[in-house]
């Protein structure tokens, strides 16, 4: 997700199109747990911190979505507002770690 986010894509639409994010995020969360148990004993310890950090973010961007599924259809442009703050916040946060493991 980007903030070039089509304004004019129907709630249903945004709302798969964010399940697909989502789950992309998933996977690429396994794959850094996947490598923190590759990784020594030290280094294990600030991915578990940056899997810890990733985990949260995606869980709120996961309250987001819920939200946004909740929402009437006056509202839900509302909410996705501040699902996309809270995607690029999950994103840098992800692309960080991402780097740092590198």
């Amino acid at each position: 997700m980007t903030t070039q986010t089509p304004t004019n894509l129907s709630k249903q639409a945004y709302q798969e199109r964010v399940k697909a994010e989502l789950d992309k995020l998933n996977a690429q969360i396994d794959e850094l747990k996947a490598k923190a148990r590759q990784a020594k004993a030290d280094t294990e310890i600030q991915y578990q911190n940056q899997i810890e950090e990733l985990t949260t973010k995606r869980d709120e961007a996961f309250d987001k979505l819920k939200e946004l599924q909740q929402a009437g259809e006056d509202a839900w442009k509302d909410i996705q507002t501040g699902f996309e703050l809270a995607w690029q916040d999950l994103q840098t946060s992800f692309e960080n770690a991402s780097k740092k493991f590198q």
